[in-house]
């Protein structure tokens, strides 16, 4: 795509039209990349170093204009480019497999944790309904992520996006860590940054599985309903192994708190009784499962390779409620610092 729109022929009204035409965007209505606009977005990236390689499947490298032309299409304002750069960084770790993620037929997309002050500077929602829609900066974030992927790296749905029917987490996947609630250290110093600084992570993911435990009063009561929403035959988990994600409501955070459990207990926990019954799962999957090296345990297959592949992390409001979040599997998930114009 051109890295800024060409206002010949081209007038605002007319502008979804032609972008549609064009094989651009998502579905939804895109801003028009102005040449004003994309001036003043990159104006937020001044002594920065874009610090971008070539995007799989197209090998094509984002220039700072194309970037930022993205970025307003995807409605992001100024502020908000540096956020996504540090997404974009961390999608090109080798380890997260974007080749791999962006042809799958799994319906992954980029989930976008946002720790640290940026989450207040932004608006970035980490409590009550962070997953879901209302909020700009979480909507826009991630939505932007999943165009500068579709349109330089040629994910296109159908043509390289080969998902068999995708996910509504596929337009946009970024919530905050709800830092203030959480009875745990943040997400991301946990992963090794500093206390205050500003990252983010991610993951090629599915959408979130809702945990419903209202009757639960103890962290034991918690454990049971977790490992039983995790312990699903149907998850890459299960057999292509990789990251998942636990994030928990401020409720259940607090009962675990209470009852003496550090987000690394739960982890331990999880991974012990998280557990498939081989009887749950057909002998032709069994044998696909053997085909990768993957044997059950006993008489279970165990979620993923071990207790440090379960990410917890705290975000959500008021209610009874967390969420499982599992990945594409041939995945990492990937931190990135977020870069600061000095």
């Amino acid at each position: 795509m051109s890295a800024v729109l060409d206002l010949r022929g081209v007038t605002e009204e007319s502008w979804q039209e032609e972008a549609y035409r064009r094989g651009w965007g998502d579905g939804l209505p895109l801003v028009a990349p102005t040449p004003a606009r994309v001036a003043a977005a990159l104006a937020a990236l001044d002594g920065i170093d874009l610090e971008l390689g070539p995007l799989p499947p197209s090998g094509l490298v984002p220039t700072r204009e194309s970037f930022a032309a993205n970025a307003v299409m995807a409605g992001c304002r100024p502020a908000d480019l540096p956020v996504v750069l540090a997404a974009v960084r961390a999608l090109q770790a080798p380890e997260y497999n974007l080749h791999g993620v962006l042809a799958t037929t799994h319906p992954c997309a980029p989930m976008v944790v946002v720790n640290g002050p940026v989450r207040a500077e932004l608006g970035v929602n980490s409590g009550a309904n962070c997953l879901g829609q209302g909020t700009r900066a979480n909507a826009v974030i991630g939505r932007a992520v999943q165009l500068v992927t579709t349109h330089v790296g040629g994910a296109r749905p159908g043509v390289m996006d080969r998902a068999t029917q995708g996910g509504p987490a596929k337009y946009t996947f970024c919530f905050g860590e709800n830092e203030e609630e959480s009875p745990f250290p943040p997400f991301s110093v946990r992963r090794g940054f500093a206390p205050g600084e500003s990252v983010v992570t991610v993951a090629a993911t599915e959408g979130p599985h809702n945990v419903n435990d209202h009757g639960g009063t103890t962290a034991e009561d918690l454990l049971l309903t977790i490992a039983g929403t995790m312990a699903q035959p149907g998850s890459n988990n299960v057999y292509v192994k990789g990251p998942h994600f636990l994030v928990l409501g401020p409720e259940h955070a607090a009962t675990f708190a209470r009852d003496g459990w550090t987000a690394e207990a739960v982890r331990g926990a999880l991974w012990e009784r998280a557990r498939i019954p081989v009887s749950r799962v057909s002998e032709a999957n069994q044998r696909q499962f053997e085909d990768w090296g993957v044997v059950p345990d006993g008489d279970a297959y165990p979620v993923s390779t071990g207790p440090e592949m379960l990410h917890v992390l705290v975000a959500g409001g008021a209610g009874k409620h967390s969420v499982w979040i599992p990945s594409f599997g041939a995945t990492a998930a990937v931190s990135r610092a977020v870069p600061a114009r000095p």
